[in-house]
C-alpha cells in the first residue's frame, strides 16, 4: 500500500520528512517533486532497494540512473576525479537543474551506474529533496516516477496514476517548477558534451565555461546513442499512447507557413474519419480553433519556460481527449528550445521537416 504525503514546498516539515527518509532507509521506494520533474528514489547506496525502481519502472537495466547530492561534499564521495570544469560548473548552477557526469568512485553501486565507469550527480534547486537527502545523510538515486517510456509526471497526480500500489510513499509537493528534466553534461570529455539538453541551455554551458560544448545528434533527438551514457539518450521517452506527428521548420520567421503545414495533415487525417488534436503555441492556436479541432496550447513562443513546463502536461492531456492523432508544432532551438525540440522529437511517432522555399 502506497502512503500518500503532502509536503509544503518551501517549507517542508521536517517530522514528516523523517518519516519518508527512514522509508528509504529501510530500502523502500519514495516519489517526489524535484525542480524538473517528479523523481523515484532509493537510497543510492543500497543495491537491493536501486533494482526495485527498475522492476517498477520496467526501466531497461543498462539505462543509469542520477545520484540525488545536498552538498559539494556528498559529490566528492562519488566520484575519483573531479575536473576544474565541474567546480565552475557547480558553484554557477548548484542546487539547480544541472547533471554532471563524472567518473565515478566505488562508492557508487554498480546498479545505479548501469556497469559504467561514470555517474551522474545533480543537488536539485528544490526543499523537499535537499532536505530529504539531508535527513537521510545519503545521495538519492533517482529518475523520473513514472513508467518507463511514458510523459514525465510533473505534479501528483501523474505519479498517482502511474504508480500508486507500486512505491512506498508518494510526496506531494505540488506542480514542479521547469517541468523538463535536468540538463546532463558529460564534464569527463574535452570540450565538455551535452548529453540531454534542459533548463541550463547551451548558451549557459558555454558562457559558464569559456569553452565549447559538444552536442551529438542524440542530444537533439535526432537518433539514439548506441551507449546509455546518462538518462535520456537512448530509449524512447515520452510518449503519449496517442499516436504523435511532429512538424518542424528548418527555419521559424513564418510560423504562418508551420500552422499551414499542420493544417494540411490534420484536414487529411480528419477528411479519413480521424480525430485530431493539434498542439501549438498561442500565437497560432486561433488557426486550428476556426477549423474545429481540438486545441492545446503549450505556451508562447517568447515564453519558452511557459512551453517547457507544461510540455508533458500537455502529452498526458492527449490521451485523455479520446483522439486518435495528436499534431505538434515544433519550436526554434535556441535556449530552452533545445530542449523542448528533444522531448517533442522522443515523443513523436513521426517527424516531417519543412525545409525554406
Amino acid at each position: 500500500m502506497t502512503k500518500l504525503v503532502r509536503l509544503d514546498a518551501l517549507r517542508p516539515d521536517r517530522t514528516l520528512v523523517e518519516e519518508v527518509a527512514s522509508i528509504l532507509r529501510g530500502g523502500g521506494l519514495c516519489a517526489f517533486p524535484t525542480e524538473t520533474v517528479y523523481g523515484l528514489g532509493a537510497d543510492g547506496y543500497n543495491p537491493d532497494a536501486v533494482v526495485k525502481i527498475f522492476n517498477i519502472k520496467r526501466r531497461p537495466p543498462d539505462n543509469p540512473l542520477i545520484m540525488h547530492v545536498s552538498s559539494e561534499e556528498m559529490f566528492e564521495d562519488l566520484t575519483s576525479d573531479v575536473p576544474e570544469i565541474a567546480y565552475r560548473l557547480i558553484s554557477l548552477t548548484w542546487p539547480g537543474p544541472l547533471t554532471l557526469v563524472v567518473t565515478k568512485s566505488e562508492r557508487v553501486p554498480k546498479e545505479v551506474s548501469a556497469g559504467l565507469p561514470t555517474v551522474a550527480v545533480r543537488c536539485p534547486g528544490h526543499p523537499i529533496p535537499l532536505e530529504l537527502i539531508n535527513v537521510l545523510g545519503r545521495p538519492i538515486a533517482a529518475p523520473s516516477a513514472n513508467i518507463s517510456g511514458k510523459p514525465s509526471p510533473t505534479n501528483v497526480n501523474h505519479v498517482i496514476e502511474d504508480l500508486m500500489g507500486l512505491v512506498d510513499v508518494i510526496v506531494d509537493g505540488g506542480e514542479t517548477f521547469f517541468g523538463v528534466e535536468s540538463t546532463i553534461v558529460d564534464v569527463t570529455t574535452d570540450p565538455p558534451t551535452l548529453l540531454r539538453p534542459g533548463p541550463i541551455s547551451v548558451e549557459d554551458l558555454i558562457r559558464i565555461t569559456g569553452t565549447e560544448v559538444r552536442i551529438p545528434p542524440f542530444a537533439k533527438g535526432l537518433s539514439e546513442s548506441d551507449l546509455a551514457l546518462s538518462p535520456g539518450v537512448k530509449y524512447r521517452h515520452y510518449s503519449p499512447n496517442t499516436t504523435l506527428y511532429l512538424i518542424e521548420l528548418d527555419y521559424y520567421g513564418d510560423i504562418s507557413r508551420l500552422a499551414n503545414a499542420v493544417l494540411r495533415y490534420a484536414d487529411e487525417f480528419a477528411s479519413n474519419g480521424l480525430r485530431v488534436a493539434v498542439i501549438c503555441s498561442s500565437e497560432t492556436a486561433e488557426f486550428y480553433r476556426v477549423r474545429g479541432y481540438d486545441v492545446v496550447v503549450l505556451g508562447s513562443r517568447n515564453n519558452l519556460f511557459e512551453v517547457a513546463h507544461n510540455l508533458f502536461k500537455v502529452l498526458r492531456l492527449c490521451d485523455s481527449l479520446g483522439v486518435h492523432i495528436a499534431i505538434a508544432e515544433g519550436f526554434n532551438e535556441v535556449g530552452l528550445g533545445l530542449a523542448i525540440m528533444n522531448r517533442l522529437r522522443k515523443a513523436a511517432r513521426y517527424r516531417l521537416t519543412l525545409t525554406s522555399p
